[in-house]
């Protein structure tokens, strides 16, 4: 096993280099040999978090590992494009549940982007497009004609069409990042630029086209952490959902009332409050959710009841941890995180337009 690459993983109050190492040692000891990256050993892997995991790795300079997962991507998506939504232990053979969910799928694009961006590695980066490319086109199969991507698609092939705000949001990310690809390889993707700019538009301004999820705290800070709103726009939204969702000293609750925060959730605000320039409240986030490191691992615990003092559920998932370093390393300048959530160098697509431009997805899409 190589040292983990620390030194942009350090930031007071959140992590040490010693203690980012045993974060990075955490995660690859959860890794199979085949590259699978389930949320522990023992329990299902699921892509998007997959993906979100190897990223960490990439940024704490564990290439290898990282190319593995991806690998993995690569040798079990389905003919559709797709992948399934779990893997028992991240065994392609043992499949818990067969649906097909977009963001899921789509989250391949974001991170092979992360991973070129961090090696430079052109030969990888061809390798891995004929599967991001057959992933995007089986995600804007679900696009409906408001713009918003369908939640699924069943085992039998049914979709359901009814769109969450936070899948759609990871969605627009993906979609920017594929699009970054395909620039890179000099081979555009005009139905993919209308695409993002009708799921940009209906992210924006239309929230009756989504499941109503308020109550959640990814329904809060997803439009901003995936791209869709900017500047004045998403620090208006973060401001009105502040004392709804965050907890002083614990982090952020996953859903209200429940008194309950999460570290996911509560790092993904982090790199969302980044990415809208408030580097010291992302930090203050952060320095926050500590209490869920477990020292003997390096890893952090799912979520933290705080009314009852209890750990709870009882896990510790390579995805949460994961999330904390992809944070870090944005607030600690590593470049290709930076990049990949920051949004500089990703293409927006078609600007925002009206309703009578936009409402209709590229031909052969939609349901």
């Amino acid at each position: 096993m190589t040292t983990p690459r620390t030194e942009h993983l350090v930031l007071p109050g959140v992590l040490t280099a010693e203690q980012a190492a045993a974060t990075v040692r955490g995660i690859l000891a959860v890794q199979r040999e085949d590259g699978a990256i389930p949320w522990f050993r023992g329990h299902h892997l699921d892509p998007w978090d997959h993906v979100e995991a190897a990223m960490a790795l990439d940024a704490a300079g564990e290439h290898d590992a990282a190319e593995r997962a991806y690998t993995w991507l690569l040798r079990h998506q389905n003919e559709d494009g797709s992948w399934y939504a779990a893997y028992a232990d991240g065994d392609a053979a043992d499949v818990t549940d067969r649906g097909r969910e977009s963001n899921f799928v789509a989250y391949i694009a974001v991170g092979v982007w992360h991973h070129y961006l961090a090696t430079g590695d052109d030969t990888f980066l061809d390798r891995m497009w004929p599967a991001v490319h057959a992933a995007i086109e089986c995600v804007l199969r679900l696009q409906q004609p408001g713009g918003q991507i369908g939640w699924k698609r069943e085992d039998d092939g049914t979709p359901v069409t009814d769109a969450l705000l936070t899948g759609s949001s990871s969605i627009h990310h993906a979609l920017r990042c594929a699009l970054a690809i395909a620039e890179q390889r000099e081979e555009p993707q005009p139905d993919w630029e209308l695409a993002v700019g009708a799921l940009r538009h209906a992210i924006r301004r239309h929230p009756e086209r989504f499941l109503d999820k308020d109550r959640y705290s990814m329904d809060w800070y997803y439009p901003v952490l995936g791209g869709a709103l900017t500047d004045a726009e998403a620090k208006s939204r973060i401001e009105e959902g502040w004392d709804r969702f965050v907890v002083p000293g614990f982090g952020v609750r996953c859903v209200v009332p429940n008194p309950w925060v999460t570290g996911g959730e509560s790092a993904e605000l982090a790199l969302a409050l980044w990415a809208m320039g408030e580097s010291d409240r992302a930090l203050e986030i952060l320095q926050s959710i500590q209490h869920l490191r477990d020292p003997a691992t390096g890893l952090y615990w799912t979520g933290y009841v705080f009314e009852d003092g209890a750990v709870w559920p009882e896990e510790l998932t390579s995805w949460t941890a994961g999330s904390l370093l992809l944070a870090v390393a944005a607030l600690g300048g590593d470049e290709a995180t930076c990049a990949v959530f920051g949004g500089e160098r990703l293409p927006r697509g078609l600007d925002d337009v009206d309703d009578s431009e936009c409402c209709a997805p590229p031909s052969g899409q939609g349901a």
